[in-house]
């Protein structure tokens, strides 16, 4: 049996991993680790990429700082998820705000430092990622369609750090971005609508509270034709191995989400329309791994 001290030791431990969505960022970690063997370094050795030291320290100072922007977007937002995720919010305030703000310097603090043993651009791109996470939380995510796409670019910037690294700048490899920065705008979107009630207590002045839910779902679903050009250069122009059944399963999500849009009213719909997109995005991480079995397997 546990002791009343460990308990809340425990407690503590799973409020703070709610906190940062330490499942997000495992997720994060993976993506970048087989976007680096599968398409980035597809030209190198498995192994010499796995136990590259600069790659795994971009990696983790990645990881710190996804962490630290959760903590101090969850500072922000507190008033307002306990009106849109009031479950969660009571689990996430088990951890004192002081805490919160000081585990959120150490983790940039730790961020930077590893960057540095990297190279001196590194240290200023997290910098930049860092004050630019803080500007989004405090400024920016209050503001329609600027929120928004600055979220999205936010998202992916964790890989322009490993392909700046890579410096690899095959075509192939912009169309995958893109797609995946389409998915991410259509899930930030799908948020504001799943959140509208809390933003609207709140004074956050975001696309459904602005311009409706009517125009949110007409730009969402301008946003799901808009992702079918990335999808079919990729299924049909460029080389995906067994890549492309995520692709079609894609296109096949994509059409269900615009069916369900135009009926959904609640914010449980809503979630589902969210959850729809975040599978999306999770299947494409590990459908990296189809791009090319034989190839990996000759290269280990």
């Amino acid at each position: 049996m546990l002791s009343r001290k460990q308990k809340h030791i425990l407690l503590k431990f799973f409020s703070m991993f709610s906190v940062i969505r330490g499942y997000n960022i495992l997720i994060v970690v993976i993506a970048q680790y087989l976007t680096s063997i599968y398409i980035l370094a597809h030209d190198k050795p498995v192994k010499s990429v796995v136990f590259d030291v600069n790659l795994l320290l971009l990696v983790l100072a990645s990881a710190a700082t996804i962490a630290g922007g959760y903590i101090i977007n969850n500072f922000y937002d507190s008033e307002k998820d306990l009106i849109n995720r009031p479950i969660k919010s009571q689990l996430d305030r088990l951890v004192s705000q002081n805490t919160k703000l000081s585990f959120y310097f150490v983790l940039n603090f730790i961020s930077v430092i590893m960057a540095s043993y990297v190279s001196f651009k590194a240290v200023i791109f997290f910098s930049i990622y860092i004050f630019g996470i803080w500007f989004y939380s405090h400024k920016l995510k209050k503001l329609p369609f600027v929120g928004n796409l600055t979220s999205a670019i936010l998202t992916i910037t964790p890989f322009f750090a490993i392909f700046m690294y890579y410096k690899n700048f095959e075509k192939v490899i912009f169309v995958h971005a893109i797609f995946l920065f389409l998915i991410i705008s259509m899930r930030e979107l799908t948020k504001d609508l799943e959140n509208l009630k809390g933003d609207i207590a709140q004074n956050y002045i975001t696309i459904p509270v602005a311009y409706g839910e009517r125009m949110s779902k007409i730009m969402l679903s301008a946003l799901a034709i808009i992702t079918l050009i990335p999808t079919c250069l990729l299924l049909f122009y460029f080389e995906v191995g067994y890549m492309y059944l995520f692709f079609y399963l894609s296109l096949f999500l994509l059409l269900v989400f615009l069916i369900l849009l135009w009926k959904s009213t609640t914010k449980i719909q809503y979630l589902i329309l969210h959850n729809i997109l975040k599978f999306i995005i999770l299947a494409g991480v590990f459908s990296i791994l189809l791009l090319d079995v034989s190839v990996i397997l000759n290269r280990i």
